[in-house]
C-alpha cells in the first residue's frame, strides 16, 4: 500500500520536476532497492523452510529405523519361540 502511494507521489511529482533524470533516478534506485531486499527476504525464508524440512525428515528417518528394528526383534522372537516349541 505504502509503494503504491510512493509511486503516484512519484509520478505526480513528474511535472513539478520536468520529468529530469534525476527524477527517474529516483524512482529507478527505489524500486532497485526493493527488489533486493525482497529477493533477499525471499531467500532466507526459502532457506529456513529447507532447513525445517531437513529437520523434520532427518526425524522420520530415526522413527523408521526405530520401527523397523522393533519389527526385526519381534519377528526374532516369534522365530526363536517356533523353534523352540
Amino acid at each position: 500500500m505504502i509503494a503504491c502511494l510512493l509511486v503516484i507521489v512519484w509520478a505526480l511529482s513528474g511535472p513539478l520536476f520536468q520529468f529530469s533524470d534525476t527524477w527517474q533516478l529516483v524512482i529507478n534506485t527505489g524500486t532497485t532497492i526493493c527488489t533486493f531486499l525482497m529477493v533477499f527476504l525471499l531467500q532466507n525464508t526459502g532457506n529456513r523452510t529447507i532447513d525445517e524440512m531437513e529437520e523434520r525428515l532427518r526425524e522420520l528417518e530415526k522413527l523408521n529405523r526405530e520401527l523397523l528394528r522393533e519389527i526385526r526383534d519381534q519377528r526374532a522372537r516369534e522365530t526363536a519361540s517356533r523353534e523352540a516349541a
